[in-house]
């Protein structure tokens, strides 16, 4: 945890948002995996996390803005419960470490929200993921657990994101010791990938590195020599010869920050002289992209100019024809990259996701219904302290191109002839993370190897 001043300051900024009524942010319950004592590894909601910082669970926070008074609630372990689990501090004890010294169980909590909600008081609470919390909000305030969303007060996502878009120095400390890790991982990956090697044990050997490092991943690994499939997170195949492995991978820290980062590693010692071809157009996108972050700049413009980028270099390989800034305002360069060019990252690895992308990236205003640009998850004006990922990729989806080509569409910019001696290639994407800082942004952690000499000198 930080210290209890770092909570007490994020939570005084939330009454100073909302100005009146209750906060009610429930931390995470143990989810059961095949019956109720063998559970999933157990983690705790961000937003709990970020304003009252216990990583436990059975816990929520209470936030009483009319009376500036903060609490948490939840019950102390029985003996039964010490017989399995040991002894362990009082919710009071713990809450004293996050700055609040009003506690209750959660018997008086129910008791608290009746009596608000009988009184009229509005209570504030964040849209929620697990069914279990919904199933509270029944019993709290007697929501259909299908309709807890519609009820989230967007006064409060729009000042929690306001608040957790801009990362604190403790916070970047956090993060790159993540980050760090995330690249021992993927440094892991380049030197063990080779013909007769699966998936499965690259998989493996990153999730261990994470555990090593008293951590866990950041979300599943995306280890395949199929990285046409942007979310490939199947391990089944066996690496050979001529092959390229997508891995995406990252690490959690033991506060929960993430990291996030992608590398494209011939199976081969070296890359053939094709996929040398797309990775170097992949990599121009990728440092015109890097170069142009800095604050006043919308992130939706870096990911035009990647685009376009892309869509020239795919050009001087035939892949591409026509006028490239209108292939790219019609959408035809997403037969290539039809994803965003990063997203933000933190205690999340796509951070507040839940909360809307509406709000964390678009700052209230309507995304795009383009195919490619749908998926941009960030398109506001960057500041000073966004931490987000840089992450452009090439990719050969097979379906994706006979779709197109049945349907005729952008014949005036594509080269169907030329896409489908590629349809087999697969993907290439790399991936790094950057703060942006007052006058410009900074790599986050150690670099890692991504130009085609680096990462083959990482292979011998």
């Amino acid at each position: 945890m930080f210290k209890p001043e770092t909570y007490i300051k994020r939570r005084k900024q939330l009454k100073n948002d909302l100005k009146s009524g209750i906060i009610l942010m429930p931390g995470n319950e143990e989810s059961p995996m095949n019956y109720a004592d063998n559970t999933y590894h157990f983690r705790q909601d961000s937003s709990f996390l970020y304003f009252f910082g216990l990583d436990h669970p059975g816990l929520t926070g209470l936030i009483d803005v009319d009376n500036d008074t903060d609490y948490i609630f939840g019950n102390d372990l029985t003996i039964d419960d010490i017989v399995w689990m040991g002894t362990k501090p009082s919710i009071k004890e713990r809450s004293l470490a996050a700055g609040i010294n009003n506690t209750g169980t959660i018997s008086q909590l129910d008791e608290f929200l009746k009596k608000a909600k009988n009184s009229g008081r509005k209570i504030h609470f964040l849209p929620q993921y697990r069914a279990l919390n919904n199933i509270k909000f029944f019993n709290w305030l007697n929501i259909n657990p299908n309709d807890v969303n519609k009820f989230a007060s967007v006064e409060l996502i729009k000042s929690v994101v306001n608040q957790r878009n801009i990362k604190t120095d403790e916070e970047i400390i956090q993060i790159e010791e993540a980050v760090n890790t995330t690249v021992d991982m993927h440094l892991a990956a380049m030197r063990m990938a080779r013909p007769g090697i699966s998936e499965a044990d690259i998989a493996a050997t990153v999730h261990q590195i994470a555990i090593a490092n008293a951590g866990e991943l950041s979300f599943p690994t995306i280890a395949s020599i199929h990285g046409e499939t942007l979310h490939n997170h199947s391990h089944k195949n066996i690496l050979k010869k001529g092959d390229m492995l997508l891995l995406d991978a990252g690490a959690e820290n033991r506060m929960h920050y993430a990291g996030d980062m992608s590398s494209t590693i011939p199976v081969d010692k070296k890359f053939t002289n094709r996929q040398k071809e797309i990775y170097s157009v992949t990599l121009n996108a990728h440092m015109a992209a890097v170069n142009a972050l800095k604050p006043g700049i919308k992130f939706k413009d870096i990911h035009l100019l990647a685009c376009k980028t892309i869509a020239q270099g795919m050009k001087d390989l035939g892949f591409m024809k026509g006028d490239i800034n209108e292939a790219v305002a019609q959408g035809a360069h997403a037969m290539f990259f039809p994803c965003g060019l990063g997203h933000m990252m933190g205690l999340d690895v796509h951070d507040m996701e839940n909360l809307g992308e509406v709000y964390v990236g678009y700052d209230g205003k309507p995304k795009s219904t383009q195919f490619g640009i749908k998926s941009l998850r960030l398109a506001r004006e960057l500041e000073p302290g966004f931490v987000l990922t840089i992450e452009p990729g090439i990719y050969f989806i097979p379906e994706l191109i006979d779709k197109w080509r049945t349907e005729k569409k952008f014949m005036e910019f594509l080269n169907y002839d030329k896409l489908k001696e590629y349809k087999n290639f697969g993907g290439i994407r790399n991936e790094e993370d950057y703060l942006i800082t007052k006058d410009g942004a900074r790599l986050l952690g150690k670099p890692l190897p991504k130009t085609i000499e680096d990462v083959e000198n990482e292979r011998k």
